[in-house]
């Protein structure tokens, strides 16, 4: 083993020596007993021969029995290997780089330090130096605590939209959503889809009163006045435009993000047609394509299965080279990273969002997100982790953010071709514009035609296929001889 320990003299301790002289034996165990949370001195058998504990955070660790016992007696098994690498990486003037174990203590939560070693002379005992880290992982136990009881916040209140999202779309009541003050429609649910005989990018955004037969606009445009002025309205019989039939219509106000809307539903005996369950495919073949890291651990967090994503980011090339593994051997920064997340795991059973790093086996350390679970059930108790690559995301110059349709867009490059996100470019700015002409001229279609540069047949056919309006009326459908213009048609 190559050791990494660092040289005890340099030009600063030399001329510290220097200006102290030399010390006797009580002064020098003084100094390491004030420099350090405890000091042990280890024989040549690696057995502890004295110790000095400078802080009183160890009382009731036990640290007291430790005299007259091997060293590597007194730590967790999976802190053994280091520290028989202290013991053989000690040197005479020099010390070893610093190294976490845990040591077992009698309050059944283990006790982290930090060491590191110098032989005091060759075949000689050696000097261990010891940090408490106790205050650190108790730390960061809170913090991931913290974060938890914010997730699982966020959880709840997500929860509660799904559950309103997904009555919604699977209601077999006919619902639309609209703005109080404008009338147009904001939300529209299948059922009321079916019922009005449009698709639903067609409805969102008309005003609801179109959708309705003109003779129940006087009665339609009385509930709105009722909603404003009272907040109330009674129901109401109206028929519905394109001789759908006749429907009774249910309004009720509500507020949400400083926002007054007005929920319309609409009474229909149309059955909703039952969905069909999608095909279920093996879960072990889906775990397996999962362009995220899945690992599976026994109790002890040593490596049981893991999925082709997690060995590319160990960078590993097959599943023998990790099973039997523990874990915290690639996840972690710090080693006290993976004893937060494995503590908190078993204290709340689940954990979202965990922030970490995994380091590759030829050094690259890539920032991750993990998610954990402990599985208690059955015969063998096991532990499932997913890790997730954190997006990298570019900066955008000149500081200013772009518009969400185009950030959208840039986020489809590599999984869409470039002739599809152009030709979905030019739709989206096409819509905007006519959209844009229509709201400057009061719906005016000739003088937007005229504005856009279109023939009226053009644009005709351009709101048709964006869903832009309502084009049933005779007189939008153009003169035969109306014409558009060659460039008009694209």
């Amino acid at each position: 083993m190559t050791s990494s320990a660092l040289p005890a003299t340099s030009p600063a301790l030399a001329a510290l020596q220097k200006s102290l002289g030399p010390l006797d034996a009580q002064a020098a165990g003084l100094l390491v007993a004030a420099a350090t949370d405890l000091s042990l001195v280890i024989d040549a058998e690696g057995v502890i021969r004295d110790a000095t504990f400078g802080s009183s955070d160890l009382e009731g660790e036990g640290c007291e029995a430790w005299l007259g016992r091997p060293w590597v007696d007194t730590v967790t098994i999976e802190s053994r290997p280091k520290i028989a690498a202290l013991l053989k990486d000690a040197a005479p003037g020099a010390v070893t780089r610093w190294r976490q174990v845990n040591h077992v203590s009698p309050t059944g939560i283990d006790l982290p330090v930090r060491y590191a070693a110098m032989r005091l002379a060759k075949d000689g005992q050696i000097l261990v130096l010891g940090r408490n880290l106790r205050a650190m992982a108790s730390l960061q136990r809170t913090l991931a605590e913290t974060q938890q009881a914010l997730e699982r916040d966020y959880l709840r209140m997500r929860g509660a939209e799904t559950r309103y999202r997904l009555l919604f779309q699977l209601g077999s009541e006919p619902v639309l959503v609209v703005d109080a003050g404008t009338r147009r429609v904001t939300e529209v649910n299948p059922a009321a889809a079916r019922l009005i005989g449009r698709a639903d990018k067609r409805i969102v955004g008309q005003d609801v009163v179109d959708l309705f037969d003109a003779t129940s606009l006087r009665d339609l445009e009385s509930l709105f006045a009722g909603l404003r002025v009272t907040g109330q309205a009674t129901d109401l019989d109206a028929r519905l435009g394109a001789r759908r039939g006749s429907v009774r219509v249910a309004a009720s106000l509500f507020r949400q993000e400083n926002v007054t809307s007005v929920l319309l539903r609409l009474a229909s005996s149309e059955p909703a047609s039952a969905e069909a369950e999608p095909p279920r495919a093996g879960a072990l073949a889906v775990i397996r394509s999962l362009p995220e890291g899945f690992v599976v651990t026994d109790a002890g967090r040593r490596i049981l299965t893991a999925n082709p994503a997690f060995l590319d980011l160990v960078q590993l090339a097959t599943e023998e080279q990790v099973r039997g593994q523990p874990l915290e051997r690639w996840l972690g920064r710090e080693e006290s990273e993976a004893a937060a997340l494995f503590t908190t795991l078993a204290q709340h059973g689940s954990v979202r969002h965990f922030p970490s790093y995994i380091r590759g086996a030829y050094g690259t350390v890539e920032e991750v997100e993990v998610a954990a679970v402990s599985a208690t059930g059955g015969g063998q108790p096991c532990l499932g982790f997913t890790l997730r690559a954190t997006p990298r995301r570019a900066a955008v110059s000149g500081g200013r953010e772009l518009p969400r349709s185009v950030e959208q867009m840039t986020e489809l490059v590599g999984r869409v071709s470039m002739k599809n996100l152009v030709r979905e470019s030019t739709d989206l700015i096409e819509r905007l514009c006519i959209e844009a002409a229509l709201r400057i001229t009061r719906d005016n279609r000739a003088s937007a035609a005229e504005m856009l540069g279109l023939s009226r047949q053009g644009l005709y056919a351009k709101m048709r296929r964006y869903g832009i309006g309502d084009l049933d009326t005779p007189e939008d459908m153009g003169r035969p001889d109306d014409m558009g213009r060659p460039e008009d048609m694209g």
